[in-house]
């Protein structure tokens, strides 16, 4: 077991780890070459140039002002300068609203760390509960523990009334941080500039007809059923496989570029071997090799375009709905179109940015059977991965390396060797054996057919979520070097999980105290330095980049991996709350990266990451979910304890708690659920209302037109070929009465024909065309 002398080297080493990694960065950070690696955000916007240093050749590529390395550490208050309004319009309210769960867990943790010092950690320190009991092993940190404490003793009222303080503290917290992103998310909505999202609904499971083709069964349905309100339509191609070879011929295009370069810089036609991994076949010229690849790619492009537009099999049973105003737009989305609740299914369209098209051409009625594959998937790739897991835990700890290496024995014996086993081993071969988990569980995302990269990140962090849940923290309580637990575990009485459970939490701090020494901060000092973010930009640059295009590309990190980031955050928000009553030294481990990360973030969302999307916060829900089922799991963790301690007097009080705490979050979801899944019609109206004084002569159907067209036929063609094949339309304004393909008794006005083929881009007349 780990002593508190290990466990502070340990923490020592992990502070040199973090301030070497701080360090590398601000040196990093400071020279010319690197600044786009560092401050890319800035170029994307346009808003900064390449650092221009006079003088020696030098100092284009080394920062040679030693004042500016005496600041080193300024970049620290300089990303918190920056105020929340300003954050919003710079980064987007996605990225505020995720640096408030940092902020979320500062404001719960600090409080209850300070009463948790100054009242549980003397009363458990000052008992001997872990004096001359041989059946169990402790270790120095376990006297600050819950463990110390006598049994039957009066000491655990105290436990019970914490209990219930954290928990009203926690519940309150989240009250207000719910309120306030939802209110800030109404603001978001209510101010932000016109986007085709805001007007658009999409349609799918639109069922077959057999006089009409999809397009104008869209057309007719809308017309009839919204007639004061509908504008236009794009329906859904299947383009997958003309995305793919798009793909192809942009990366042959890259290749191209790469051997251009080279031949500039030697003066020496580059030559290639044909076949495998260019590494057999016959020698030619790379630079005439890719030129006819790349033209003989086009023509397939060109036929396969054809094929999808003209082909009726290649339309899907889906479309984008766009509306004159966001008011018709809203009573759309939210309504239930037709008796049949299977069919003409609406929702609101992701922003353009967000739609995920390769899911979209899933045919709606498979989506039910994908989701069930999948879910039984993830159940046997959850509890199956506790096995490796376990297996890697018992290697990498102390007592592992002594039975199966004991020629290691006196290299273990070195305080330096012991301490580093004990603060990185263990919590770094945990880190690489989960390297490749958050890209399995994308592609089990997307295999399940959300329509939406929001939608994939929030299923995909769901489900790492609870793989967090049952392999990190329950798998490493019950196994790690006693796997055998797992099988009593498994095939005892369900009552008797909370009682095993309990049991094993205090002896399973100091690993935990460990770990986010490794994953908090060493881990977000890694962050910020961006090691291999830089090493792939410099190998770009140096070899595809040729225009200024060709160079933010390279330097575009995208957006925050919210599918890999926010449930690592849950984690934290799960432990504190369980050792919070149980072993309160866990908790300033806590608040250090709690408050390490919300300034590293802040910094990268400043400086690096490019939102790729918007979703005015929809995510605040999952988190806060989250966070009310680590405080029921602290709850249910706590009884267990005080069960085994057999303090039969006290611990039936800790039984409301659960309750409570279920009562807070259907509270907290009727209240403020709503703002995150539906759009007032009252908000609706006044910014439709705003809109028409403000600009009454917009042509909204221009601006709408061609916003949701797949984004494959615009790279499949050239500049020529766009405007005569795609941005053809006649726009007009004047009603006209066409009548539909179908028996019936009615016509249907209409402002303009719409064909269901293609979609045409914006003229350049639209008056104040915003970005998308």
């Amino acid at each position: 077991m780990a002593t508190l002398s290990d466990i502070g080297l340990a923490a020592g080493l992990n502070i040199l780890s973090a301030f070497i990694f701080f360090a590398a960065f601000a040196i990093l950070r400071l020279q010319p070459f690197n600044d786009r690696v560092y401050f890319p955000k800035w170029y994307i916007k346009g808003l900064r140039t390449d650092p221009v240093h006079g003088g020696a050749f030098v100092r284009k590529f080394v920062n040679l002002d030693w004042r500016s390395y005496i600041r080193f550490l300024n970049w620290m208050p300089a990303a918190l300068r920056m105020p929340e309004p300003e954050l919003i319009d710079h980064a987007g309210l996605d990225s505020v609203v995720y640096l408030r769960i940092y902020l979320t867990g500062l404001k719960i943790f600090v409080p209850i760390a300070f009463l948790a010092w100054a009242v549980l950690v003397p009363i458990n320190a000052t008992d001997t509960g872990l004096e001359g009991n041989k059946n169990i092993t402790s270790s120095d940190i376990d006297k600050f523990s819950i463990s110390n404490v006598q049994s039957q003793s009066e000491r655990f009222w105290a436990h019970i009334l914490a209990a219930y303080a954290f928990t009203f503290w926690t519940c309150y917290v989240l009250l207000k941080e719910y309120e306030k992103v939802a209110s800030m998310r109404l603001q978001f909505l209510a101010a932000e500039k016109r986007r085709p999202d805001q007007f658009t609904v999409l349609v799918r499971n639109i069922p077959p007809d057999p006089d009409e083709s999809v397009s104008e069964l869209v057309e007719h349905f809308f017309l009839v059923n919204h007639p004061e309100n509908y504008l236009t339509h794009q329906v859904v191609y299947n383009a997958n496989k003309l995305a793919k070879l798009v793909k192809k011929k942009k990366k042959l295009q890259n290749w191209l570029v790469y051997y251009q370069n080279k031949l500039e810089r030697t003066s020496e036609r580059p030559q290639m071997k044909t076949g495998f991994l260019g590494l057999c076949g016959d020698k030619v010229d790379a630079i005439d090799h890719h030129n006819t690849e790349i033209d003989q790619l086009s023509k397939e492009i060109a036929l396969e375009r054809d094929k999808v537009t003209n082909d009726p099999k290649s339309i899907m049973p889906a479309a984008f709905v766009s509306f004159k105003t966001r008011w018709g737009a809203a009573v759309c989305a939210q309504t239930q179109q037709t008796r049949n609740p299977t069919m003409w299914l609406t929702e609101w369209a992701p922003e353009p940015r967000d739609v995920y098209w390769s899911n979209l051409a899933i045919p709606y009625v498979s989506l039910t059977v994908r989701r069930l594959i999948m879910a039984v998937a993830f159940f046997f790739l959850t509890f199956f991965f506790m096995i490796p897991i376990a297996i890697v835990q018992s290697l990498a700890s102390l007592d592992g390396i002594q039975k199966r290496a004991p020629w290691l024995n006196p290299l273990i014996g070195i305080s330096f060797i012991k301490s580093f086993i004990q603060g990185f081993l263990p919590g770094i071969a945990l880190k690489l054996f989960l390297i490749f988990l958050p890209t399995i569980l994308m592609i089990m995302s997307k295999f399940e057919g959300f329509g939406s990269i929001s939608s994939l990140e929030r299923r995909s962090a769901s489900r790492y979520y609870i793989f967090n849940f049952v392999n990190l923290f329950l798998g490493n309580i019950l196994t790690g070097t006693a796997f055998q637990q797992l099988d009593s575990f498994i095939h005892q009485p369900a009552n008797q999980y909370p009682i095993t459970i309990g049991t094993a939490i205090p002896l399973k701090a100091s690993f935990f105290i460990t770990y986010i020494m490794v994953d908090g901060w060493a881990g977000i000092a890694a962050e910020v330095l961006m090691l291999k973010p830089l090493i792939i930009y410099h190998l770009k640059n140096f070899f595809l980049v040729k225009t200024e295009k060709d160079r933010e590309e390279a330097m575009d990190h995208g957006s925050i991996a919210f599918n890999i980031g926010e449930p690592q955050i849950q984690l934290y928000f799960l432990l504190g709350l369980v050792y919070a009553a149980v072993t309160p030294t866990v908790l300033p481990f806590i608040i250090v990266f709690f408050g390490l990360a919300y300034v590293v973030y802040r910094h990268q969302i400043i400086n690096v990451y490019n939102q790729e999307y918007e979703s005015g916060a929809a995510f605040w829900p999952d988190v806060h979910i989250r966070v009310i089922v680590a405080l029921i799991v602290s709850q249910v963790v706590l009884m267990g304890l005080l069960t085994t301690k057999k303090a039969a007097s006290s611990t039936p009080f800790l039984i409301a708690l659960p309750v409570l705490t279920i009562w807070f979050h259907f509270y907290c979801k009727g209240r403020f659920e709503p703002a995150f899944v539906r759009y007032p019609l009252q908000e609706a109206m006044m910014k439709d209302t705003l809109e028409r004084a403000t600009d009454p002569n917009l042509n909204l159907k221009a601006y709408l037109q061609n916003a949701y067209a797949h984004p494959v036929f615009k790279a499949s063609l050239g500049d020529d070929d766009e405007d005569e094949e795609v941005i053809s339309l006649k726009l007009e304004n004047e009603s006209v009465t066409v009548p539909t393909k179908r028996q019936s008794r009615r016509s249907t006005p209409l402002p303009s024909r719409i064909s269901g083929a293609s979609s045409p881009s914006l003229p350049d007349g639209i008056r104040n065309h915003p970005e998308p």
